[in-house]
């Protein structure tokens, strides 16, 4: 027991930290622009939905890295985007913690949307209907009806993905580097650790990553079978 408290003591805990908190501010994010393109799409056309699909899934499909990599294309300081970004704004996103949220907002975003959209179509269309001849707008009827009823699936959407944004790694890796302290999550201590060859503080955080994504799985259960009591 001693030893264990030695251990926690002599351990740094700001991956954890840098992780909980990249983890919530992209979920917010993610909310926000998932719900609005969900909507958006719901009454889009079904050639405009499927390419709009497909580009905004397109972080789900692809490796981590490689949407980092793209991420470095745009915001690198030897590029025009973001070069210019730093220069008139300040703002920098590589080897940044904000480079931690974009890169989690953008590999996180299409579990969000995905969600929503499906919840948004399981909707009863005759709910819909009913509310246009009562003469509600159209946002009316998003904020109204359409969110209130498909409340289960985007609460499991938020949750899944808070998870996605906590652990993730490829493109956090390639576009905000692993700085102690500043960029250092989780995913990146694990396998900073690993080649160091620490198998102990590599399964200490291992295991407070599964503990969190199993506390994640068991909210989103306990939050839609609520929900679907309610509705």
């Amino acid at each position: 027991m001693p030893e264990i408290m030695m251990f926690l003591k002599s351990l740094d805990w700001s991956p954890l930290v840098i992780s909980l908190k990249t983890g919530a501010v992209a979920t917010v994010i993610s909310f926000f622009l998932g719900i609005a393109a969900a909507g958006l799409l719901y009454r889009a056309g079904p050639r405009v939905r499927a390419f709009a699909d497909g580009l905004l899934t397109l972080p789900m499909v692809l490796p981590p890295t490689v949407a980092g990599f793209f991420l470095l294309l745009i915001f690198s300081l030897r590029r025009p985007f973001g070069s210019a970004l730093y220069e008139h704004f300040g703002i920098r996103a590589v080897q940044t913690w904000l480079g931690c949220v974009l890169a989690a907002v953008v590999i996180s975003f299409p579990l969000m949307y995905r969600n929503a959209r499906a919840a948004f179509e399981q909707v009863d269309r005759n709910l819909v209907y009913a509310a246009r001849t009562l003469g509600m707008s159209e946002r009316q009827i998003f904020l109204q009806v359409l969110i209130p009823c498909a409340r289960p699936g985007i609460l499991s959407g938020t949750v899944l993905t808070f998870a996605r944004a906590m652990g993730e790694y490829g493109a956090t890796a390639m576009l905000a580097g692993n700085i102690p302290g500043k960029t250092g999550t989780i995913s990146q201590k694990i396998a900073m650790v690993i080649q160091n060859g620490d198998f102990g503080t590599a399964g200490f955080w291992t295991g407070v990553v599964c503990v969190i994504g199993f506390a994640v799985v068991a909210i989103m259960n306990l939050a839609v079978s609520r929900s679907e009591k309610k509705s």
